[in-house]
């Protein structure tokens, strides 16, 4: 299996720790790295066929991103979320994801709102389909197609650079979540592009994500008086 990875993720060299560090985040969304476990340089370069410098520099940029902490006589250790992660993750996307739906609403097309409309349909005849475990991309995928719509540049990127933060909350909700659950509370988004309405679009999507901030605090059980969780963003 690491050796089918390593041809995967490592056929051009000159890319390599850029390579390792969607590796190593796949790895952690995966579920086959888990916060509070070591990355073991060496232990890696020996399983993928590599040097131990890429990965060095992958665990270095990793570090720079918050995914892991450098901790003095065990190395790389894969983050934990923490209440104020969470606050902060789901604050960013209800402004980036905010602004990107009020946007939208002003510039989309009727016939780009028709085919996510047509994906929303499709989605909803999933959820009654036993041999569909999940939806979660397909909201996902949602999200993303409003992103797009909005045609704004630099919010595209902003929201590219969130993203694996973002997937990693996903992973927690994911845990609970019904294909029902995601079909209903999707509609409201779609429906929001098919009245034009900036503010009430605007509205409607940072409801949205503090929902679901609420609940993925639910899930993580955690209390913290400093982190701002009951903050409205």
């Amino acid at each position: 299996m690491k050796e089918t990875i390593s041809k995967q993720y490592f056929a051009d060299k000159q890319n390599m720790s850029h390579d390792l560090v969607g590796f190593f985040k796949q790895e952690i969304l995966s579920g086959r790295l888990n916060p509070g476990d070591r990355i073991v340089e060496t232990k890696f370069a020996r399983e993928l066929g590599i040097s131990q410098t890429p990965v060095r520099e992958a665990v270095r940029q990793l570090s720079g991103e918050g995914i892991v902490t450098i901790v003095p006589n065990r190395g790389p250790v894969v983050n934990e979320l923490q209440t104020r992660d969470i606050f902060e993750i789901y604050s960013l996307r209800a402004s980036i994801e905010g602004l990107a739906i009020r946007i939208a609403t002003q510039v989309v097309r009727d016939d780009e709102i028709e085919a996510l409309e047509r994906f929303y349909d499709e989605m909803r005849r999933k959820a009654d389909d036993d041999n569909v475990s999940s939806l979660l991309e397909d909201s996902v995928f949602i999200h993303q197609s409003i992103i797009t719509l909005s045609a704004h540049s630099r919010l595209i990127h902003a929201y590219e650079s969130n993203s694996f933060q973002i997937a990693l909350v996903n992973r927690i909700l994911g845990k609970e979540s019904t294909k029902q659950k995601e079909v209903e509370q999707h509609s409201e988004l779609i429906e929001a592009l098919k009245e034009r309405s900036p503010d009430k679009a605007e509205l409607t999507m940072r409801k949205h994500i503090y929902r679901s901030y609420r609940e993925c605090l639910d899930l993580k059980d955690e209390e913290d008086s400093e982190s701002g969780t009951d903050l409205w963003f």
